[in-house]
């Protein structure tokens, strides 16, 4: 028996899964013939990605929504329910960070970063919990937090506090559910190395700055992330809720 057989034929919603980490965790559902939907707002890049899925699992498909739009998460949860035939496994990944000083954010940035990063997570847990507890079968959440949910970083007050709220309502909806069999947990990672990374990264003084926290010395990769998604949403997690794993190269551990 292979890792994860498991999750075959499991029914796998990804938020924000056209590019990145949210890509590369659908696509390694979709290797273990997992059923995925991906979710975002560029519905070129949702077509691009669920191509790469087709590859390996042709019941894949895509949904376009804008999650800091409540009546929007509604409609594509009741949509991908639907489209599956339920959720067994919700994957919140989608994110923004608008990296300013503190003096400098406005009130139209704080409201992205937390409407994007705390508000869309909730509203989709809430909305997918409500459906896993309906079809009245064991269900997981894994929110796609960061590693700036413990510590501080400069040009990062609103993505810290988002991230933090974040770590906090997985605990929540961990406990509130887990009478249900819903199980909530977070992945934390550091900084990865993604297309979306590259132009900061480009930036050697921010490069080394970061790369100078990082004990292991190395920059991760979204498949660093996605091995501990992937531990979660199996059965060797099935006694683990309102835990977030640290995926950060020891950096928070110093």
């Amino acid at each position: 028996m292979s890792y994860f057989s498991e999750l075959e034929g499991k029914k796998i919603l990804v938020v924000g899964g056209s590019k990145g980490i949210g890509k590369d965790i659908a696509l390694a559902f979709a290797k273990l013939k997992a059923d995925v939907i991906i979710t975002g707002r560029n519905e070129a890049g949702l077509n691009k990605a669920n191509d790469e899925l087709g590859e390996f699992n042709p019941n894949c498909s895509y949904l376009t929504a804008d999650i800091q739009n409540v009546n929007q998460i509604y409609t594509m949860i009741d949509q991908a329910y639907e489209r599956l035939g339920g959720i067994d496994v919700l994957i919140n990944n989608a994110g923004v960070n608008i990296p300013k000083p503190a003096l400098e954010v406005t009130e139209e940035d704080w409201d992205q970063v937390l409407d994007t990063n705390l508000k869309g997570t909730f509203f989709c847990s809430q909305r997918a919990g409500k459906y896993m507890i309906e079809q009245g079968r064991k269900g997981r959440i894994i929110n796609i937090v960061s590693q700036m949910a413990f510590v501080g970083y400069i040009k990062r007050a609103a993505y810290c506090s988002s991230k933090g709220g974040a770590v906090q309502l997985t605990k929540a909806l961990a406990i509130e559910w887990a009478d249900k069999q819903i199980k909530v947990n977070a992945v934390a990672p550091t900084f990865i190395e993604t297309d979306f990374t590259k132009k900061m990264f480009d930036n050697k003084d921010f490069y080394n700055d970061v790369l100078s926290r990082i004990p292991l010395g190395t920059l991760a990769k979204p498949n660093d992330v996605t091995g501990a998604v992937l531990f979660l949403a199996s059965d060797m997690a099935s006694f683990i809720t309102g835990e977030t794993i640290r995926v950060d190269g020891g950096w928070t551990a110093i």
